[in-house]
């Protein structure tokens, strides 16, 4: 899991909420270079912690099919 502890479920909610903020009418400028740092930083630890997700998952099953 990442190191803020947080699962994947609720990192993609706090992704598609700075998403939406781009989409939206609160759109401003001035503030639009930290929201996409933030974005982007977390989109990264989505990847990664995702990438953790599927060793997990191939190490599991590598087990099972050797049973």
């Amino acid at each position: 899991m990442s190191k803020t502890d947080k699962t994947i479920t609720e990192q993609l909610a706090e992704l598609e909420t700075l998403v939406a903020w781009f989409e939206s009418d609160e759109f401003v400028v001035e503030d639009s270079l930290e929201k996409y740092k933030q974005a982007e930083t977390l989109a990264e630890q989505i990847e990664k912690d995702l990438k953790t997700f599927k060793n997990e998952v191939t190490v599991l099953k590598q087990k099972f099919d050797k049973q």
